[in-house]
């Protein structure tokens, strides 16, 4: 898998705001991608996420699920979806707990190696160019959008 371009967009910037997101290439082998979240209001309570695959243009693929994320981190057997993507970034991040969330959110380093893994090994995809859109809710508001585009070849 190939990640072409991670996004951001804050749509509250009195809420949160992305202290970094990033496509890091350190070599051709090695890239990763990183993000900081700053929150200054909490807790995030809901989490909403979107697969879309391009088909002349990005149709919606899969799944378009959305979670009330403190009941699913007391347990993540109750959503397998959302279980398998957490578990993309769980090791490399500081979602490592349950609610409340009352610090900064962290997903440091995350190699292309791991997700190709997951994406190739243990729950095959399909080749072709998809689209992870996530919103963070918060206090039913959308508050911030983050896009991962990648490709399976």
């Amino acid at each position: 898998m190939a990640i072409k371009v991670v996004t951001q967009h804050v749509l509250n910037k009195k809420f949160e705001d992305f202290e970094y997101c990033y496509l890091k290439s350190v070599n051709r082998s090695y890239k990763y991608v990183s993000l900081k979240v700053n929150l200054f209001k909490t807790p995030i309570t809901k989490f909403r996420g979107i697969l879309y695959k391009r088909f002349s243009g990005y149709r919606p693929f899969m799944f378009n699920v959305t979670v009330d994320a403190c009941r699913f981190l007391n347990d993540t057997r109750s959503n397998p979806i959302v279980s398998y993507f957490l578990e993309f970034f769980k090791p490399f991040s500081n979602i490592n707990h349950s609610c409340p969330f009352n610090h900064d959110l962290i997903v440091d380093k995350v190699s292309i190696d791991s997700v190709n893994y997951r994406v190739t090994k243990v729950l095959p995809f399909p080749e072709g160019a998809y689209l992870l859109e996530t919103h963070w809710i918060a206090y039913d508001i959308n508050r911030a959008v983050v896009k991962v585009y990648g490709t399976i070849s």
